[in-house]
């Protein structure tokens, strides 16, 4: 995408500033004229001190030299009155519209990113998408900040100037102004230059941001693996190629504001000298010369400033690729528009001949699945680890999509359902706990934020929770850290027992919840699921079996495939897999 795609794109975007950028344009523009009235003032102040009674300000009736500079003097005073004024609006509108316009992206990337496959966030490192979110949207706020402004005065100066150059002195003027063509496309061709070297710029960033990332949440197997010096390694050499990227664009970058400063005497030089003979010949006043000479000075400065405008442009262009290259992501898997209200509580769930794969070139994880599972029903899935258990769950939940057969909720198929309304219909209680930065009670709160602490005290009572919740030292107020680092794993899993409690979702997930507990917080668990599964329907993959010794059916999966099936004493008595799984966890022969 080029950069004038990009910014059609920015500024469709926007639509809801657009009132905000047309009256911030409108503040950047009076205040650059004010800004250039000085010089103009300052030709009349020679043209006073030279002509005297016969000056400009004598042809409204100033005859007196004082009154027209006490005349000059005020509108002195206005001209840098105004120009203050529309300083301070503009900076406030164009601030102001930098924030807005980074939130509105920073949400909507979001937003889009929670919309995606797990399929997505497998192949994308944490690091590198949290660098688009922040690091790159805030490149654009700066451009915005700043950059816009400067490129409309840039734009007004040369307009402005150019008119009065015009109208003092025609041929001064084709002169002075030759250089500009050059300018401009020495400008473009800068720009075509530098956009890629600013793309690998954040690129990089992407990367070393994805290892900080990476080197912060693992600092408990860095230090336990005595990793330090090669993790440091890693990063130094990151951090090394960030800089050589950085390098390549600073090269370019820096050497175009000393070429268009060059660039820019010429036309500085033309004015000197061709604007001094037509003054000396008579053909162009005293006050007019100074006016252009000064006049001159002032475009200068803000051509020489282009290069660092473009030069922060360019990177605003190279975040906003990356930003909207991470908006234009497809979502493979998309949710149905039933919504209608029914009373999931009495569906029967069915698998008939599901097969899936993750990718193409994977084997079948699971083939030709065909099972079903009766409202209020307790159904365990056991089996060797790879064998498919949690990708059934995966599916159901429809964090991937199956290549082959239909899974059913009631008599419709879960392609239909929307997202929405599906995935409030399971409460999940996984392996891997995830807690938030937060109290404790915010925690078991996430996903059910309308409940009540009475709420949050009772389900974390129904997850043998609330004891060691109130022996913490704020109690269900305790901050427990990123990630609930200041919690044991087995309070960590209760925690998320009372999270899914508190949903209170008609239907209960429980993979390998048990699995990586010590037997107190099994058994505490244990406790909970006997009275959930009592008035719920509930899916428990267990690695443990003694956690689905009541189940009303267990599936015993290999290889992608239903092996046996049946309860825990009809298995038993089957001699089976199941049987042999039991005796190993059991020491039984």
């Amino acid at each position: 995408m080029s950069s004038f795609d990009q910014l059609k794109r920015l500024y469709s975007y926007s639509q809801d500033l657009k009132s905000e950028i047309i009256w911030a344009t409108l503040y950047s523009i009076l205040n650059k004229i004010f800004d250039l009235a000085p010089p103009i003032l300052i030709g009349m102040a020679v043209d006073i001190v030279v002509k005297k009674e016969e000056s400009y300000l004598s042809q409204y009736g100033l005859h007196e030299v004082m009154d027209q500079l006490y005349v000059l003097a005020f509108l002195t005073f206005l001209v840098w009155a105004f120009e203050s004024l529309f300083e301070f609006l503009f900076k406030v509108k164009w601030r102001n519209i930098a924030q807005s316009m980074q939130h509105l992206l920073r949400i909507d990337g979001h937003r889009h990113l929670q919309t995606l496959d797990l399929k997505f966030f497998e192949d994308k490192s944490s690091g590198n998408l949290i660098s688009v979110l922040n690091d790159d949207v805030n490149q654009l706020e700066r451009f915005l900040d700043g950059g816009a402004n400067s490129l409309i005065q840039v734009t007004t100066t040369v307009i402005t100037v150019g008119t009065i150059f015009i109208y003092k002195s025609p041929m001064v003027a084709i002169f002075s102004f030759l250089p500009v063509p050059l300018i401009l496309l020495g400008s473009f061709y800068y720009q075509k230059m530098i956009q890629p070297r600013y793309r690998d710029v954040r690129d990089q960033a992407g990367l070393l941001s994805s290892l900080l990332n990476n080197s912060i949440l693992g600092m408990l197997t860095i230090k336990s693996y005595t990793a330090e010096a090669s993790q440091q390694s890693r990063l130094e050499a990151q951090s090394l190629s960030y800089s050589a990227a950085n390098s390549k664009a600073i090269k370019l970058s820096s050497s175009f504001s000393p070429l268009i400063r060059m660039v820019v005497l010429m036309g500085f030089l033309f004015t000197l000298v061709l604007g001094g003979y037509y003054t000396t010949t008579g053909a162009l006043e005293v006050g007019s010369y100074s006016v252009l000479v000064f006049m001159t000075q002032r475009l200068l400065w803000p051509l020489t400033g282009l290069g660092e405008t473009f030069d922060l442009f360019q990177r605003a262009m190279g975040s906003t690729q990356r930003i909207f290259d991470l908006m234009d992501t497809p979502v493979e898997i998309k949710g149905g528009d039933s919504k209608k209200d029914i009373n999931i509580d009495q569906m029967d769930m069915s698998f008939n001949d599901v097969s899936f794969q993750y990718e193409k070139s994977d084997g079948l994880i699971l083939d030709n699945i065909s099972f079903s599972i009766s409202s209020g029903q307790t159904v365990g899935l056991v089996g060797p680890t790879g064998s498919g258990k949690s990708s059934l769950v995966k599916l159901l939940l429809r964090f991937y999509e199956f290549q082959k057969g239909e899974i059913l909720l009631g008599e419709q198929s879960i392609r239909d359902w929307d997202f929405g309304l599906l995935r409030k219909s399971f409460s999940y209680v996984g392996q891997d706990v995830y807690l938030f930065n937060g109290t404790v009670a915010d925690n078991i709160l996430f996903g059910s934020e309308e409940g009540s602490m009475d709420d949050v005290i009772a389900a974390a009572k129904k997850a043998w929770a609330h004891d060691f919740i109130e022996e913490l030292p704020h109690g269900y107020q305790t901050l427990i850290g990123e990630r609930g680092q200041k919690l044991s794993g087995g309070q960590k899993q209760r925690l998320s027992l009372a999270r899914a409690i508190l949903k209170n979702a008609p239907i209960f997930i429980f993979d390998e919840a048990t699995s990586a507990v010590d037997n107190e917080t099994e058994a505490a668990i244990q406790k909970s699921l006997e009275e959930l599964t009592k008035t719920k329907t509930a899916i428990i993959i267990a690695h443990r079996l003694s956690t689905v010794v009541n189940a009303d059916k267990i599936l015993v999966l290999n290889r992608g495939q239903i092996v046996e099936q049946g309860t825990h004493h009809e298995l038993l008595e089957n001699k089976g897999v199941y049987s042999s799984l039991w005796q190993v966890q059991t020491g039984s022969h």
